[in-house]
């Protein structure tokens, strides 16, 4: 997978901490969560083929399992060569060669769907970045086994999009509540209501919720997966 360049990184972790001190000024709960856990750290990731893989194998399983698993099918489809992660080099492997990697029936037909549209251009990672948060989306999800949660954890950790705001995520719910003293989770609709105020940082107001919740939950963070707590 290519690594992004140091001025990407750069200029994220700079808006990220002009967006902390905002959301932090706004929200008093925010500046709470920000004296429990830090400074959130950046994970970026590049906005390509491999990333949406990772983000969808990730999903429903331990964070060591999937770092497992993603190993293996990145060896099996980079194989010896230039390290290239194509969709045309993951379509040449077999189901059988797929689960022989750890993924699961589903996510073998997830990944396929996925690298058919990419080598289509039903999914144009050229394109993506230059769309509108609601059409880069509506792109991504046309494809079966992209729900609505990937779509926008790619958008917010490959496209670096800032205000992208995950209300039906489970951990995230939980999050709020926690740090709001909530009796219940709340909905998507208290969820969405209630980050009205924090546009246009919602992504990183979202970021520093699963830092707090995985923080609080004593579970330590070593990837995009862990960082969200959803053992995704």
């Amino acid at each position: 997978m290519a690594n992004l360049p140091p001025t990407a990184k750069h200029d994220t972790r700079k808006r990220t901490k002009v967006a902390l001190g905002q959301l932090c000024e706004r929200e008093p709960k925010f500046a709470e969560a920000f004296a429990a856990v830090g400074y959130i750290s950046d994970r970026r990731r590049p906005a390509d083929f491999a990333s949406l893989c990772r983000i969808v194998i990730e999903q429903q399983i331990s964070v060591a399992a999937a770092a497992t698993i993603w190993g293996r099918l990145e060896a099996a489809v980079q194989g010896r060569a230039d390290g290239v992660f194509s969709p045309e080099r993951l379509l040449k492997l077999t189901e059988a060669r797929l689960r022989a990697c750890g993924l699961s029936g589903p996510k073998v037909r997830y990944v396929r769907n996925m690298a058919q549209a990419a080598k289509s251009g039903a999914i144009d990672f050229d394109l993506l970045p230059k769309l509108e948060d609601h059409a880069a989306i509506a792109m991504l999800t046309e494809v079966k086994g992209i729900g609505r949660w990937t779509a926008e954890i790619f958008l917010m950790f490959a496209l670096d999009r800032e205000d992208i705001w995950p209300a039906h995520d489970v951990a995230l719910q939980e999050a709020a509540k926690r740090l709001f003293g909530l009796k219940a989770r709340p909905d998507v609709k208290k969820m969405d209501k209630m980050a009205e105020k924090w546009r246009p940082h919602r992504g990183v107001a979202a970021r520093l919720l699963w830092r707090y919740y995985a923080v609080t939950a004593k579970r330590v963070t070593t990837d995009i997966a862990a960082e969200k707590e959803i053992a995704a």
